[in-house]
């Protein structure tokens, strides 16, 4: 009894012989649709869902996020510039009250 084997065809490709097999999807590709990953090779869809999971999501802070962060920025800096004025304000008349205690 003479088996012929059964050459696995490619999944885009059906007139193309399977070169291997995706260890992520589990399904045969020729060359040209695999690429190496990490030292494997993967197919291109599974290569994108990897590399979208890798990268790190930014997130955008929304408008009045940032208003109101800009906002208590410029109160925060209004009460210590107003406090400093305070204390200089302070410091002057106590010394002018001791110039005029000691004369």
């Amino acid at each position: 009894m003479n088996r012929v084997p059964l050459q696995q065809r490619c999944w885009n490709h059906e007139g193309r012989e399977a070169v291997c097999l995706c260890p992520v999807c589990r399904r045969s590709f020729c060359r040209e649709c695999v690429s190496e990953h990490e030292s494997r090779l993967l197919c291109a869809r599974c290569l994108q869902t990897l590399s979208q999971a890798a990268k790190p999501r930014t997130r955008r802070m929304p408008r009045v996020t940032l208003a109101a962060l800009a906002v208590f920025g410029i109160l925060f800096t209004w009460i210590v510039f107003f406090s400093l004025g305070e204390a200089v304000m302070t410091l002057s008349a106590r010394s002018e009250q001791t110039l005029w205690q000691n004369r």
